[in-house]
């Protein structure tokens, strides 16, 4: 016997998803401390453009970033499917995360490094017997 197929009805009516919630839930795993993360989340032009600003501590942004900033990305394709869906558009910002370079020139964390600022493993010489 199959299973009856479950009709779900659609209104006009768009519920926005709980975005705090969402972004609590992806980031929080990465976070020493659960109490360091701060979220602010503010709908614009009639809620069709959404304004999330997280904060947390400095010591957590290599964990939150991920390699390459593969976490955060990662994070910022699930916000932006699901303000997608409810016919939104996100934007993801991070604070607590600018560097200064030698130079003095802040600069985000998300800011490709420059060529020839890429820290270099040492390549170790494998010792051949002749």
């Amino acid at each position: 016997m199959h299973p009856k197929p479950v009709i779900v009805a659609q209104s006009n009516l768009m519920v926005s998803p709980d975005y705090l919630q969402l972004v609590r839930f992806l980031i929080e795993p990465f976070l020493e401390s659960h109490q360091s993360l701060r979220l602010d989340c503010e709908p614009l032009k009639n809620q069709q453009r959404i304004w999330l600003r997280l904060a947390f501590e400095s010591d957590d942004k290599g964990r939150v970033y991920g390699r390459g900033g593969r976490n955060i990305q990662a994070i910022r394709i699930v916000l932006q499917a699901a303000a997608t869906l409810a016919g939104q558009s996100i934007y993801l910002d991070v604070y607590g995360n600018v560097e200064r370079e030698l130079g003095g020139r802040e600069r985000s964390s998300e800011d490709p490094r420059p060529e020839g600022d890429r820290q270099r493993r040492p390549r170790h010489s494998s010792a051949r017997k002749s």
